[in-house]
């Protein structure tokens, strides 16, 4: 996953609230490519946040409009 991140185009983040866990990629407008990391436990610092360069394999979850509270599971 640190491969994906810049200097390659799209805003890969991480996503919060009741969406924590999830990493998301800017795709066309509201919309995002939802994904998480399949590593058990995923690979996090002292802070826990996730070590991006340790992430080895994801599962994509679908694409999701995150500023539609309605949404929260992505299609």
């Amino acid at each position: 996953m640190g491969e994906l991140k810049p200097p390659m185009p799209g805003r890969f983040h991480e996503l919060g609230a009741d969406k924590k866990g999830w990493l998301s990629v800017d795709l066309d407008g509201p919309y995002r490519l939802i994904y998480e990391p399949l590593d058990t436990p995923p690979p996090t610092n002292d802070d826990g946040q996730l070590l991006w360069e340790e992430i080895t394999t994801v599962r994509i979850l679908g694409v999701l409009n995150d500023h539609e509270p309605k949404n929260r599971k992505p299609v």
